[in-house]
């Protein structure tokens, strides 16, 4: 179930295990567990850690299309592992998405655009 399968992705991320945190996501599909906010923040921390931060922002765009909320960790997490990966323009781009969806930028927001 979610809270199993997010237990799981909380373990990906912390030992930096992005791509199987990326597999276990196609798995919570496949087996119609609900992937929800939880789930994909895991995820993208996962990316973050594992400096893939092409593929947090894949996330990002499949949370679109999924219709999941993106919720401040969600933006915090992609902001840097764009700012790890030296990517300041998709850093950039994401504060401004979270303004426009109205999303609260806080201190860990800002510490990681400009780091």
């Amino acid at each position: 179930d979610t809270i199993t399968y997010s237990a799981a992705l909380s373990a990906c991320e912390k030992g930096s295990q992005w791509d199987q945190a990326l597999s276990l996501l196609v798995e919570m599909g496949v087996a119609h567990v609900e992937l929800d906010t939880v789930a994909y923040n895991a995820a993208v921390r996962a990316c973050e850690k594992g400096g893939q931060w092409d593929q947090a922002l894949s996330l990002l765009v499949e949370m679109a299309f999924a219709h999941v909320e993106k919720d401040t960790i969600t933006y915090n997490a992609a902001v840097s592992a764009c700012e790890k990966g030296g990517q300041w323009d998709q850093a950039l781009s994401l504060l401004v998405e979270m303004a426009s969806a109205h999303v609260e930028l806080n201190t860990i927001t800002y510490s990681a655009a400009v780091s």
